[in-house]
């Protein structure tokens, strides 16, 4: 995966009143991390170097292969980049990979070790644009994404993670499996959430997964699997994933959610292809509120065949006169569908200024469709979306 495919390019949120300390750390910030962006798969791998001579013990906690481990370094330095100046918002999400964190029995001098070889990585390859104050806006990012995310795993008392066996797995289509798992110990996540993965065949490889289907008292938990060209996890679920498997689930991550009952916004939601399993897991929950929002849901996908959970959904519509279903493919038609790209047909049909948005899917899907809402005059404050559900 390349770096530039991480950048979503969307217009910033306001940003809350911040010190001018604090502003002008995070232009610092926002501009240097521009210029290594380039290189940034290199910086990746002189980071790792750097780390596992720092702290050689490191090294088991990852897996024999790096490759998905440096991308994912990219996606949540990008993040953080794109939230330096969002601090609610920044400690939210530093805080959730704190917890996650448990599950790899990171130690203290792991997080110090990290520090020291992030700055070497950035002064290597910033080189003369590596400045003090540039080098003091980094420390003190990185002080502030350490000092989160160790209080947030050490305030834990829930287990690192949770055993899952797997009780049913079947085909939906030929690269998208259904997989039924039971927890030992209830797994609380939210409805719209996701939690990371790891399955006996890829050891050590961690995969974000969302259910589809909203938590239930008997440890029951339903995910949606796609097999992702040149990904290690998934294609091992979706072709070698067996009953009786025993899986390992991380904390619950995720931004995705709906507001409480007592606000009656209507709800936009728009997904393309496995990107509606989260908004299933919300759908699951809205079916049992006494009193629902009005959804309009728009599931994408190429062809028809693409549309793995329509006939689901359209069930779910006929008992939920709160729910309308609107399918759309690019290639081919659907019955009582839209044709065109999601980003289109969702923007034809209507102006959904007054709607809260829910977006699930691909990066590309997910940039080109905030991009027609917002040009439709939709408000960045009621767009929400989950950026680290790839493999």
């Amino acid at each position: 995966m390349s770096s530039e495919s991480l950048k979503y390019d969307l217009p910033a949120r306001p940003a809350p009143a911040t010190s001018a300390r604090g502003t002008e750390h995070a232009r610092l910030i926002r501009e240097s991390f521009a210029l290594v962006e380039p290189k940034a798969e290199e910086l990746a791998q002189y980071f790792y170097g750097a780390l596992f001579v720092l702290a050689p013990d490191a090294r088991d906690l990852f897996p024999v292969s790096m490759t998905i481990q440096r991308s994912r370094l990219l996606r949540a330095l990008v993040y953080v980049v794109q939230m330096v100046d969002r601090p609610d918002e920044l400690v939210t999400f530093l805080g959730q990979l704190g917890r996650d964190h448990r599950k790899f029995d990171v130690l203290t001098r792991h997080y110090d070790a990290v520090g020291t070889a992030l700055v070497s990585a950035l002064k290597r390859f910033l080189k003369d644009a590596w400045t003090p104050e540039v080098e003091t806006a980094w420390t003190s990012a990185y002080g502030l994404i350490s000092e989160t995310m160790r209080k947030a795993a050490a305030a834990e008392t829930g287990p690192a993670w949770w055993p899952a066996t797997v009780l049913e797995h079947r085909k939906l289509s030929r690269d998208i499996a259904l997989v039924r798992v039971r927890t030992e110990q209830l797994l609380p996540y939210r409805p719209g959430g996701y939690v990371s993965v790891e399955i006996p065949q890829r050891p050590r490889l961690w995969r974000y997964l969302s259910p589809a289907t909203a938590p239930r008292d008997d440890g029951l938990v339903t995910f949606h699997v796609r097999s992702v060209p040149g990904g290690w996890v998934s294609r091992a679920i979706v072709n070698h994933a067996r009953a009786g498997d025993v899986w390992r689930l991380g904390p619950p991550l995720g931004a995705l959610s709906v507001l409480p009952a007592a606000d009656q916004r209507p709800l936009l939601m728009i997904a393309g292809g496995t990107g509606i399993t989260p908004l299933l897991s919300i759908l699951d929950d809205l079916s049992r509120w006494k009193r629902n929002p009005p959804v309009h849901l728009f599931f994408g996908g190429r062809r028809p065949g693409d549309l793995y959970a329509l006939d689901e959904l359209r069930r779910l519509a006929v008992t939920s006169p709160w729910l309308t279903v609107t399918p759309v493919t690019e290639e081919g038609a659907v019955s009582g569908g839209d044709r065109g790209t999601l980003a289109a047909a969702v923007t034809q049909r209507g102006k959904w200024k007054k709607h809260n948005v829910l977006v699930s899917g691909s990066p590309s899907m997910i940039r080109a469709t905030i991009a027609k809402l917002l040009a439709a005059g939709v408000d960045l404050e009621r767009i929400s979306y989950d950026p680290f559900t790839i493999d």
